[in-house]
């Protein structure tokens, strides 16, 4: 049985975005919820030091230096993070018409946190661009654990970015895209801020343009995120992207 509509699918295909309202019920919420806060602070976890991103702490001696920006290998962590990841799977074998379902270990697979004070902006870029897959198609799904806006650091896209042909003098030496330039500034222009309640679920294409700001609210923003692909992609042997071995899950 089909658990999209037949305009969501084309959404997806068109804009490489579609938000399904409170997929993940209030139990789901608060059995995630308090894992998190059980293993907040745990290794593995990146820091936002380590990412570098513009607002980001610079040394390890500045403030907020050991402030959380992702709690890392988040289904291995077992627990509702796990029963969570299975959840998404058969809408991902709709956007992907595929029979089977793999959740990639080695990128994303865990709890986005964004600190007030000490967050920092995520520049425009496309997952697909750091990873290393033939093909590359996968589908990430971003499930929000509170209310996700503008003013906290949520998502923005770009609609149907995931269908450019890039030139490589649109991106800086980072793989971002440049907003100087004229085709991104008009793109970044006509961005779509995503808007999430708890329990919303955004699946959008790993080559779709996205981004977000630093939190600037009073309270701790906490998401997680799942990367899937389907039977036909297989990542590249030798590449970070085969560090870890896919989960398989069905349909």
């Amino acid at each position: 049985m089909s658990r999209l509509s037949t305009d969501q699918r084309e959404q997806f295909a068109v804009q490489g975005f579609v938000q399904i309202p409170a997929l993940a019920e209030p139990t789901m919420l608060a059995a995630i919820q308090q894992q998190i806060a059980g293993e907040m602070g745990h290794s593995p976890m990146e820091l936002e030091i380590d990412v570098g991103y513009p607002g980001a702490p610079k040394t390890a001696q500045e403030q907020g230096a050991n402030t959380p920006r992702r709690l890392l290998n988040a289904f291995a962590r077992g627990g509702a993070l796990s029963e969570w990841a299975q959840r998404p799977t058969p809408i991902v074998a709709e956007l992907l018409a595929s029979d089977d379902v793999w959740l990639s270990q080695a990128h994303h697979n865990c709890v986005m946190t964004k600190y007030p004070s000490y967050s920092s902006d995520t520049l425009w870029h496309q997952d697909v661009r750091f990873w290393s897959f033939e093909p590359p198609a996968l589908v990430n799904c971003w499930l929000a654990l509170g209310l996700e806006r503008e003013q906290n650091g949520g998502l923005r896209v770009i609609s149907g970015s995931h269908h450019w042909t890039m030139d490589t003098d649109r991106l800086d030496q980072g793989k971002f895209l440049d907003p100087s330039h004229r085709l991104n500034a008009a793109a970044i222009a006509n961005s779509v801020q995503i808007d999430l309640d708890p329990g919303d679920a955004l699946f959008f294409d790993a080559g779709l343009f996205h981004s977000a700001t630093r939190n600037r609210t009073d309270a701790v923003k906490l998401s997680v995120v799942y990367t899937y692909h389907g039977n036909a992609v297989r990542p590249v042997k030798g590449t970070r992207s085969a560090a870890v071995e896919p989960v398989h899950f069905g349909s």
